[in-house]
Formats: structure tokens, sequence, C-alpha cells
């Protein structure tokens, strides 16, 4: 078995070291040879420049691709990997095209893993564990009214005036800015035109309480049941989102107010000038620390008081490790690649695994990755 890995970005190394590192058989591709080598110093790699075709002639059955590219080629590599009988990863959302290829990776005894990184996918791990931990507390009956929410941001460390700094092209958080979102809130479907108009406070259970900015993020209601919500359950509030540091909706005030206009191909453009200028002037410095803030939440409450409560929460920042970024997006990766390796994941369509098992085992390897890590039960 070889293990195909395509891109070597900034949140794509530290796991793909320790899988060259733990003796598999491992191709790396990537536009540039001399960038991944440079990404790659101090190991020893087999490097080749990416090419569709070139992949196609090297893959094999049993093989597993791994795109850590851009989100265009995810659904392509997926289908090179189902006609080459060979297994995928990745670490974005389950598209709509590639969800249809559930069947015939099936049919073709394929895994297509996505959403197995920091968010999605570590913070999938904990809302398992916290359903599983909830369910067997049987304390829940017809009148248990459900409350979830999991809120993850990455921020730099040393705030600046700005309130962020990029570890990425900043396009795609300018482009998530003109999304709307899906979320559950008091009993109801509470739909969001633009993240700026539903910003509120969250204060998380840190070892020293910090308070966020949160909004929700993208449609939230269909983790519900990737989630295993039972159908019976009474929901209150259910929230996927983004967290940011205090003092950012103002800091992006003017930001908000020009994306609300751009539109069509005009604006494709304009959101290209500006992330050049925000990559120019807002990107992390060499050894500069980002920070990484993840708290995932239950809670049931009864008549007027709360029965259950748990939350994982975890904060990870850069250090001699490099940065949390990375090491949380390619680590889960590469336990993936492990799983599959192992034949421990279905064949499919996959979003991060839900087994118990191997929840466990990649929650205890995680914490390992953050500085601080932690289930709290607020009613111990």
């Amino acid at each position: 078995m070889v293990v195909h890995w395509c891109g070597t970005g900034l949140s794509a190394i530290p796991g793909l070291k320790k899988l060259i590192m733990s003796g598999n058989n491992v191709i790396v591709w990537n536009r540039t040879i001399s960038k991944a080598t440079k990404s790659l110093a101090g190991v020893s790699a087999t490097i080749h420049e990416f090419n569709m075709n070139t992949l196609e002639e090297k893959l094999a059955p049993g093989d597993i691709v791994v795109s850590m590219l851009p989100g265009e080629w995810h659904v392509p590599l997926a289908k090179l990997a189902i006609s080459k009988k060979a297994h995928f990863v990745s670490s974005s959302y389950i598209s709509p095209e590639m969800k249809e290829l559930h069947n015939s990776a099936q049919q073709s005894n394929v895994v297509l893993m996505n959403e197995i990184g920091l968010d999605p996918g570590i913070d999938h791990l904990m809302a398992h564990k916290l359903i599983e931990d909830f369910k067997s507390s049987k304390t829940i009956d017809t009148k248990t009214e459900i409350s979830f929410l999991s809120y993850c941001g990455g921020v730099p460390k040393v705030p600046n005036d700005f309130k962020y700094k990029f570890s990425w092209s900043p396009l795609g958080v300018l482009k998530a800015l003109k999304s709307p979102s899906r979320s559950l809130k008091d009993f109801k479907i509470f739909d969001v035109h633009r993240p700026w108009d539903a910003i509120t406070h969250y204060t998380a259970p840190l070892a020293q309480p910090e308070e966020f900015e949160v909004y929700p993020n993208r449609d939230s209601i269909p983790f519900m049941q990737q989630y295993k919500f039972d159908p019976d359950w009474t929901v209150k509030q259910f929230v996927r989102g983004t967290l940011r540091l205090n003092g950012w909706a103002e800091a992006w005030s003017e930001i908000f107010k020009e994306i609300e206009t751009l539109n069509g191909e005009t604006g494709e453009k304009r959101l290209v000038e500006m992330s050049e200028v925000f990559w120019r002037d807002n990107a992390y410095g060499e050894n500069e620390p980002d920070r990484v803030i993840l708290c995932v939440e239950l809670k049931a409450e009864k008549g007027s008081g709360v029965v259950w409560h748990k939350t994982f929460k975890m904060d990870a920042w850069g250090d001699h490790r490099g940065t949390a970024m990375a090491r949380l997006v390619s680590n889960p990766v590469f336990f993936a690649v492990e799983a599959i390796a192992n034949k421990q994941i279905e064949f499919g369509v996959n979003a991060a695994a839900s087994d118990p098992v191997i929840v466990d085992k990649w929650l205890k390897n995680i914490k390992e990755l953050a500085q601080e890590f932690d289930v709290i039960d607020h009613l111990s």
C-alpha cells in the first residue's frame, strides 16, 4: 500500500511528517517540488510534481490518496481513487458532489473519508463522545430539552488591532463571510443572511475563562443526524459556529460593509484584491504563535433545572512543534490514513469516525497536541 499525499501547504506538514517517519510508503505530490522539499526539511521523502495523469499511472488498488489541496480538487481525486479501487482522505466538508460518490465507493470497496481535520474533524469526535455519554446516562425523557453548541476558531496568540491573522489565503475567509447560515435557536430554525448579523458572546470555560465573539457557520441542521440525535428529542438549540477574539466585529466593520456590496464577477475580483492585501499585511510572521480554541458543549434541561451538562474544551498554540493549526488539521488526517490501512472504516463516503473505540483513541492522541484539553462535567 502506498499513501499518495497531495499538497504540502501550511496545514499539511506535521501529519505528513509523522506518516513518513512511522515507516509508511509515502509519495508526496506537490505543484512545486522545491517548496515540498523545503517544507519537509529533515525528512527523507519521495516527491513528485503533482499531475493527475502521472498520479493515475502510479495509483494502485488499496492505495490511499490524501488531498490537502484546495477544495476543487477533492472530488476529481476521489473519483480517480474509486476508478483505481484506492481510498481517499480529506479534512474538508463533504460537498454534495462528494456525497453522490457514496454508492460507487461502496460498490468498489473504497473508503472516501472527509471531515477529519480540526473543524470539521476534532469537533465531530468531541460531539460523538458527549452524545454517547449522554445516551448512556439515561437522563433523557420526553420533557428533557437539549442544547448543543460547537465553536472553533484560529486566532493570534498575541492579539493585534485587526483581531485576526491569516495562516493561509484570506480568500476562503472572505468568501465564508458572504455565506448564509442555518441553526436552531429557541426550538426554531434560525436563518442568518450574513455572519455579522448574528454575532453574540460566548465565555469559553478554559483554565482562565475567556469571552469570545461567536456566530453560526454554514448549515448546522444536518449535523443533528450525523451526531445521532434521536428524532424524538426536544432540541432547544443546535449550532456549529466560528469563534473570534473580542473586538473582531468592530475591527472588521468596514470590511463587512464592503463585502455586503460585492456581487458577480466584479465582486469576485475585488475579493481577490482584498485577499492579497490581507495576506501581505496580516499573515503570521516566522515563529509567530497562532492559537486555536475549540469548545463543544451538550446540555440537558428539565423544568427549571439542568440535569446533564458537559463541555469539551481545547486551547492550543504554536510552539516548537510548529503552528497549532497545522498540528490539529494534519494529525487527524494521519489518524484516518492509519485507520483505513487497518480496515477500521466502512466503505463509502464517511465523515470523522463515530465508533466509540476509535473516537476514544483519537481524542487521547489529540490531547497530546494541545496545551489545554479536557472535558468538564458542570454538575460534578
